[in-house]
């Protein structure tokens, strides 16, 4: 059964960086897409990164782009989020995603999720 698990997430000024992770287990990380997703207070879940075509193709929604870049680590079975400039605007919970189908933009919902991160972006 495939599992997720994010780290990484905290409070961090307005500017600031953080590196979101996540470990797959279960199975083999290059068999799936893979992205990240997160949900501020009062919103729906939205996609913002993803990492699809056997690792070969990225994703981002226009608000993170130039900012946030996913990436993923096969001999670990992890994936990556950087998340650099960050505004008070990206104060969300960070959910890692993964679906086997090959070409899956995160704009559809994936098939797995972890249980997400909370970011907070304030001074």
């Amino acid at each position: 059964q495939v599992q997720l698990m994010e780290t990484g997430g905290g409070s961090v000024q307005p500017g600031g960086s953080l590196r979101l992770s996540c470990v797959l287990s279960g199975d083999t990380i290059n068999q799936f897409s893979v992205a990240w997703y997160r949900q501020a207070l009062g919103a729906q879940r939205e996609g913002i990164a993803g990492l699809y075509g056997g690792g070969e193709t990225t994703w981002y929604t226009d608000s993170v782009k130039g900012r946030f870049t996913i990436s993923k680590d096969d001999a670990k079975n992890m994936f990556y989020l950087q998340m650099n400039s960050l505004k008070p605007e990206d104060t969300a919970t960070y959910y890692c995603a993964a679906d086997p189908r090959r070409y899956i933009l995160p704009v559809y919902t994936y098939k797995y999720f972890g249980q997400g991160t909370p970011v907070n972006v304030s001074s």
